[in-house]
């Protein structure tokens, strides 16, 4: 994955995101940072292909994502797992369902799946839950139930926007090894954060966004 001279621009507004040159291997494993605003959510709906750049060339999985057609697109975004801020679940499924859902997109039968997913349920501490619909849930409970679908196809590349914003510290750190056991099976993970405890536990470089551009620095 490689950004070459990256600009972002909503509209006919500034650039939020300027001169972004970065490469990500496959298998390894960043934290994104900056101040809220800086643009770390930005950056990752380029990654994720939900918002071409303005200017400049990303490649992913091999491929120039700026020129690919629509359905080399659909392909690449069936390779990403995404934690958003705003969880995106879908109401009228149960908790089991919409973890599920991506897996039944790409055509597994239930009985396939289902141990897979009710163990990913428990792992994130929601198996009493599987049957409840997400209005039900607390805030934490849902981004809970957003990261298990994200992960649940085991992704090549997982992007996590402040994936444990809404979650105590122990389930946090709980996730953050649900992440690295992932990346240890070859995914690489970005996750997004202006917490600096949590770079703290893990040790892997960080990629700062200041002023729109892209600083790379290390934990400590």
């Amino acid at each position: 994955m490689r950004l070459e001279n990256v600009g972002l621009r909503y509209g006919r507004g500034p650039e939020i995101l300027r001169d972004i040159d970065v490469a990500l291997a496959p298998g390894s494993f960043h934290f994104l940072t900056g101040a809220s605003g800086a643009g770390k959510t930005s950056l990752l709906k380029l990654l994720y292909l939900a918002h071409p750049p303005s200017r400049g060339l990303l490649t992913l999985f091999g491929q120039d994502a700026t020129l690919a057609a629509r359905d080399d697109k659909v392909e690449m975004r069936r390779r990403i797992g995404v934690v958003f801020q705003e969880f995106r679940l879908l109401n009228h499924l149960t908790v089991f369902d919409n973890v599920a859902l991506p897996l039944r997109v790409a055509g597994r039968a239930h009985d396939d799946y289902a141990e897979d997913v009710s163990d990913l349920l428990r792992w994130v501490g929601l198996g009493e839950h599987m049957h409840a619909f997400p209005p039900t849930l607390s805030g934490g409970e849902q981004q809970r139930v957003a990261i298990a679908r994200a992960v649940v196809v085991r992704p090549d590349l997982l992007l996590a926007d402040e994936p444990t914003g809404n979650v105590d510290p122990e389930m946090g750190a709980r996730l953050m090894r649900l992440f690295m056991e992932m990346n240890r099976r070859g995914t690489a993970v970005v996750v997004a954060t202006h917490d600096p405890e949590l770079v703290r536990t893990v040790e892997a470089p960080s990629l700062r966004l200041h002023d729109g551009r892209l600083e790379r620095t290390r934990t400590t």
